[in-house]
Parts: structure tokens; sequence; C-alpha cells
């Protein structure tokens, strides 16, 4: 009789923690977007693998670029969504 593993992933590593260079900042539109989906949802931490600290500090500065129209709330104020019409 065979033997399996369980499937382990790898350990998720904050990108925040391992890269002192990386600055949140809510001009930073480029790096926000990679933590927010296509509907505008802020992504877990369970998902992205950020810590606490960082999950938070990225959430703030997420909402304030939305505050400061520099991100979208939801795809429908995104120009790439088109309406429906009959």
């Amino acid at each position: 009789m065979a033997f399996r593993r369980k499937f382990r992933p790898r350990k998720k590593v904050c990108r925040f923690c391992q890269d002192n260079e990386l600055n949140l900042d809510y001009k930073n539109i480029e790096l926000l977007q990679d933590f927010v989906t296509a509907r505008g949802k802020i992504i877990a931490r369970r998902i992205t693998g950020t810590c606490a600290k960082h999950q938070r500090q990225l959430t703030r500065e997420i909402k304030r670029a939305r505050q400061m129209a520099l991100l979208y709330y939801t795809t429908t104020h995104s120009t790439e969504v088109k309406k429906k019409t009959i």
C-alpha cells in the first residue's frame, strides 16, 4: 500500500517585512492595486500573506486612495466596465 504525503502549501511571507524599501503610501497606486480585486474588494491577509501590522496599514492606505479618487470603490465606477443597454 502506497503511503502518500500530505500537500503542504508554502508559508506565505509578508512582502513589506521582507523588503524595507517598500513604502505603503496612498499615492503608490500600482502597489495598492495588487491587494484589491477587480471588483474593488480588499484581499484578505490569509490570501496575500501580509502580516497583521502591514494589513492594517494597507487597508488604511487603500481607503485613503479611494477618498482621493485614485482607486475605485467598485467596478461600476470604473471606465473598463460597460453598462448594459437594451
